[in-house]
C-alpha cells in the first residue's frame, strides 16, 4: 500500500534535482504565478486572462483541506542555499540517490527550495458518486518546460492516487496542446471523449479530448 505523504514535513525525491510535498497555505502566490505563465499562450489552459489570489483562494483552501484532493509542489533543490551542517540537508544529500526516497525538511529547508511546478487532483464533477474519479492537472514554470519534470511528476502522482481512493484519472487537454496530449499518451492514458469546438479562446474555437486511465485501488 502505497502511504500518504505527510502534507507539513515531508518530502519526496523525484529525483537528484527535484522534492515533491504537498501544497501549504503560503504556496498560493508561487503556484498562481506558474499557472498564469501558460494563460498567454492559449495551450495549457481555457483562462484567457491571468487568475488572482481573490479569484482561487477558495479554491486553493479547499484542496489543503481535502486530503483526497491534495495540490503537489516541485521544489528544485538548491544546495548552496541551505547549510551543509544541518540534518535535513544530510538526508537529502543521501536520499538523492534514491527516487522517491522520504526525508524530513523544516521550514528553513523547505523555503530555500523555489517552486517550479505543481500538479492538483480535483473533483470530477461535485456529485458523491463521482469520488473514485479525479481530474489532473500539472503546470512547469515556463524554464523547465521540455526537462522531463512533467512527466516525473505525473508519474509520481498517478503512484500516489490509489492511496487517495481513485479509481480513474483524467486530463482534460485543448486538442492542440500535442506536449500535453503526447505526454499523458505516453502515460497510458487513452482517449475516453472528445468535445467538438467547446473552447472559445478568442481568436479560435478549441476542441477539448479527455483521456482517462483505471488505476488500482490499495486495499
Amino acid at each position: 500500500m502505497t502511504a500518504l505523504i505527510d502534507p507539513k514535513t515531508t518530502a519526496v525525491m523525484l529525483n537528484s534535482q527535484f522534492i515533491v510535498q504537498c501544497a501549504k497555505e503560503t504556496d498560493l502566490a508561487d503556484i498562481l504565478a506558474i499557472y498564469n505563465q501558460s494563460v498567454a499562450g492559449k495551450q495549457a489552459t481555457a483562462n484567457l486572462t491571468p487568475v488572482t489570489m481573490a479569484e482561487r483562494v477558495d479554491w486553493f483552501n479547499e484542496h489543503i483541506n481535502n486530503a483526497k484532493r491534495p495540490i503537489y509542489i516541485v521544489k528544485a533543490i538548491v544546495k548552496a542555499a541551505i547549510e551543509t551542517t544541518d540534518t535535513a540537508t544530510q538526508e537529502i544529500e543521501q536520499a538523492t540517490i534514491q527516487m522517491g526516497a522520504q526525508v524530513q525538511m523544516g521550514e528553513q529547508e523547505s523555503s530555500a527550495a523555489p517552486i517550479v511546478a505543481w500538479g492538483s487532483f480535483s473533483d470530477l464533477y461535485a456529485r458523491p458518486a463521482y469520488h473514485i474519479s479525479s481530474e489532473i492537472s500539472i503546470y512547469l514554470h515556463q524554464d523547465y518546460h521540455g526537462k522531463g519534470l512533467g512527466g516525473m511528476l505525473a508519474r509520481w502522482m498517478l503512484s500516489q492516487a490509489p492511496s487517495l481512493g481513485i479509481r480513474n484519472v483524467v486530463a482534460l487537454i485543448l486538442a492542440h496542446n500535442q506536449p500535453s496530449l503526447g505526454l499523458f499518451t505516453k502515460l497510458g492514458f487513452t482517449q475516453w471523449g472528445y468535445m467538438p469546438q467547446v473552447c472559445d479562446m478568442q481568436g479560435f474555437i478549441a476542441d477539448v479530448v479527455m483521456l482517462g486511465k483505471a488505476v488500482s485501488v490499495d486495499d
